[in-house]
């Protein structure tokens, strides 16, 4: 995430999140990039097309399986709702607030 919003923005979060509203970290963060770090990511972990899949590279396939194995274990709406909600704080702790 940090190199992303380094690639795609310029910002280098250590030093801007003191600054940065939580709802200005969340537009950044959804708009970031398929040409960043967390976009190819991301795109590996949604990738469904068989040929494409087929292609994948040991790592690749790694990421994609975690992935999945993980989003097998979904965690219902209230258990996101803390699990974000702790996100939240720890990007004020670190932002010093």
């Amino acid at each position: 995430m940090v190199s992303s919003f380094q690639t795609q923005y310029g910002i280098r979060l250590s030093k801007e999140i003191a600054e940065m509203q939580w709802e200005e970290f969340k537009q950044l963060l959804s708009g970031i990039g398929p040409d960043t770090p967390l976009g190819r990511i991301v795109a590996i972990r949604s990738e469904t097309d068989k040929r494409t899949l087929k292609r994948f590279t040991k790592e690749q396939r790694r990421i994609r399986n975690r992935w999945l194995r993980k989003k097998a274990q979904r965690v219902s709406g209230p258990d996101m709702d803390k699990v974000l909600e702790g996100l939240k704080q720890s990007f004020i702790q670190m932002a010093g607030r």
